[in-house]
Order: C-alpha cells, then structure tokens, then sequence
C-alpha cells in the first residue's frame, strides 16, 4: 500500500510517500480504509525522535494516530463492525510502527467508535486524539462540574477547541487564552478568549477575582507557575504538554485509547455539543508540508491530510 514513512528521525524532510508493508489484521481488529488523518504535535515529536524514552520505533514508522475511514475486512473474532461501517479511530499501540498516513491501517477494537454521521470525513479525523484528551481531562481527571470556572490554554488549537466546547457544556463557565485574531473564535465556542503572553495572570484575575477551580494546560512551560497561582482554594491543574506540572502540584495526563469514551464524543458531536474545525487539508503525498504548518503552532483547529478513496471491488 502506499503510505507515508520515516526510516530515521529527522525533520519533515525524513518523511517519504511510497511503498511500505500491508498491515496484518489481528483477530480483534479491523482493517480500515483510510479517508483520512489528522496531524497532532505528538505526530512530529515522535519524528523527531523526542518520545524516543516513551515508545520503542520499528522503523520505517508510518506517523499518524487519528483516522476517519471504512472498514474493508474484520478481524475473525470481530462482530462489532461490519465491512462499509464508517469509523474513527486513535490507534495509537505502545510502539511506533504502524500509523494512519496511509491507504490501509489495522486498528485495534479499544481504538474505534462509529463515525458521526454529521461530520466530514476530514471534520471526524480531527476528532479522536483532541476530543479523548478534551474528555478525558476534564471529565474523569479533573471532574469539572457545573458552575465552575476553567482555564484552558491555547483554547482556539485542536485540544483546546474541543475542551472549550466540552466545559461549556459541562456547566462551566470557561476562560481561553488565545491570540486576538483568535478571540471571536474562541467566543463562539463558547469562551471567554484572554490574550496569552506578558500580564496574563492579572488578566485572568480581572475576570476571576477568586481564582479559577480548574486549569488544563495545552502548553506547559512558563504558563504552569503562571496557572499554579491563579488556582483557587482546592484548584486543580492538569497539563497534556508538560510533566513538569507535578512540581506545581498538578498532574500530567497522557490520552489514552478508549473506544466507549471515543462512542460518547461521538455521540456528543452527532448532538452538535462539539465541532472539529478544519483549517487547511493535505493530500498524502504531502504530509511533510502538513507537520510543517503544524509546527509553526499557530494552528486554529486542525489540519488534516486526505487520501484518494475509490470503493473497494465486491
């Protein structure tokens, strides 16, 4: 099959579009034909070789965890889905080998939820990876509840769109940093956008005198000591982008694959409680250009890369 593939890490020029393996279907797996897939940071740090001390490589990798696609064959032992079933996945395995920038990837039954039938292919790639770590924070880590105040980070990027909307409709009220240009979008998620950078713990605390009950951090860095002191009293703070967090008396989290919390986020998009908003799409070929774009960290939403789709022969 085609796909794209690194043989060593590097920057996006590493990244080649050819011929590689087809993937082997386990017993409780299904083969699924990719439409296409999302690029997420992890995508282009696990490249760069920065998860080497986390994830052991079988090189070549093909990168990629979020995929929207078809299931062309289950696994023998499969009697979840059936062939022509529209899916999603974060098929994401403990090592790094065999990712989702290609025509074909074996996905796991813990990694899969049906497709919501109201988002585009491209919409539901971008919704495995952020909206797991979305719900997954701020549901079961945090535990947000009605009428708290959250702090979410880079709230117009692809982790904090989706935690944004997700608070909101946990009965938050909920505060977003976020570049100007960002600030309409971030209110029309349902936010209140600040502007990150130089004063942004006053600007905080012009809004939230009392402090915030719940931070999640997209960004980590100098943001957590700026998070820690605008906590309230039992304030809890939870970063995805920095395990330095617990030496601010917070905790790190990494998304985890979980298909009955994958079926609930779509279940809430099917409700319109969340959205995926797709900034620019790629072709597979050039997929380099895509981690180019995403690593400029600038991105509003998420950028994903599509493959050519014919129907299968029957």
């Amino acid at each position: 099959m085609k796909a794209i593939s690194y043989s060593r890490y590097g920057g996006p020029e590493v990244l080649a579009f050819g011929e590689v393996r087809d993937p082997k279907v386990g017993p409780d797996s299904v083969l699924v034909k990719v439409r296409a897939a999302a690029v997420n940071p992890v995508d282009w740090k696990a490249r760069e070789g920065h998860l080497e001390g986390l994830f052991e490589a079988a090189f070549p990798v093909v990168p990629g965890w979020d995929v929207s696609g078809v299931v062309v064959r289950p696994g023998v032992a499969v009697s979840e889905f059936d062939v022509g079933d529209e899916v999603i996945g974060y098929v994401r395995e403990d090592f790094l080998s065999r990712g989702t920038f290609a025509e074909y990837v074996a996905a796991p039954l813990r990694t899969l939820a049906r497709k919501p039938r109201n988002l585009s292919f491209e919409e539901a790639a971008g919704l495995p990876l952020v909206g797991l770590t979305g719900y997954q924070v701020l549901v079961k880590v945090l535990q947000v509840k009605r009428g708290e105040t959250v702090l979410v980070h880079a709230a117009a990027g692809g982790v904090g769109s989706i935690a944004v909307q997700l608070a909101g409709h946990l009965g938050a009220r909920v505060i977003g940093t976020a570049s100007e240009s960002n600030h309409d979008f971030v209110r029309g998620l349902g936010g209140e956008p600040v502007t990150y950078g130089d004063g942004l713990g006053e600007r905080v605390r012009g809004l939230a005198p009392g402090g915030v009950d719940a931070v999640f951090d997209t960004v980590g860095g100098d943001t957590l000591k700026v998070s820690a002191n605008l906590l309230a009293p039992e304030g809890r703070l939870v970063s995805v982008a920095d395990n330095d967090v617990v030496n601010y008396g917070g905790r790190y989290y990494f998304v985890r694959p979980d298909a009955e919390d994958l079926r609930r986020l779509s279940e809430l998009a099917e409700q319109g409680v969340v959205s995926v908003h797709v900034s620019e799409t790629f072709p597979l070929e050039r997929a380099a250009d895509a981690h180019r774009l995403n690593e400029e960290g600038r991105t509003r939403g998420k950028i994903v890369v599509t493959v050519d789709w014919e129907p299968e022969n029957t």
